[in-house]
């Protein structure tokens, strides 16, 4: 097995089979959190909703390339990006809890695109944070 992972074609593929497996968790993770479905939502035409789960797309992949500049282990490359995904995952709430005068899933659900395009650029933020603080092992 290790000498399967010392070829850089090999990493790179077991990287990304990693990364877009995660993806596929931490976003269903959210679908779960939310009180709309991300994906009726995005056949609609949502804007909003587009907005906010590219944000979490990009944001999470954002955390998983930090991850695996800074890992020499695919466990620890993991690791990482499951703290980042938990951080991003918190900052959503927060950001619920920071506006009370209206709640954020509905205004999503309702095409709010201002609201979209904060919890973009909330999601995208969090990443470069998690991202620079990743280190070395």
């Amino acid at each position: 097995m290790d000498l399967f992972l010392e070829n850089e074609i090999m990493m790179t593929v077991a990287y990304y089979s990693i990364a877009m497996l995660a993806l596929i968790v931490f976003l269903s993770i959210f679908e779960l959190v939310t009180s709309y479905s991300n994906w009726e939502e995005l056949k609609r035409g949502n804007v909003a909703v587009a907005l906010a789960t590219a944000g979490k797309i990009f944001g999470v992949a954002n955390i998983f390339r930090h991850s695996i500049e800074q890992s020499d282990r695919i466990l620890t490359m993991l690791g990482w990006s499951v703290l980042g995904f938990v951080l991003m995952l918190i900052s959503y709430f927060i950001f619920e809890f920071l506006s009370p005068s209206f709640k954020v899933d509905e205004e999503l659900a309702n095409n709010n695109k201002a609201v979209g395009l904060i919890s973009f650029i909330l999601s995208v933020g969090i990443s470069y944070v998690v991202g620079a603080s990743i280190i070395a092992l």
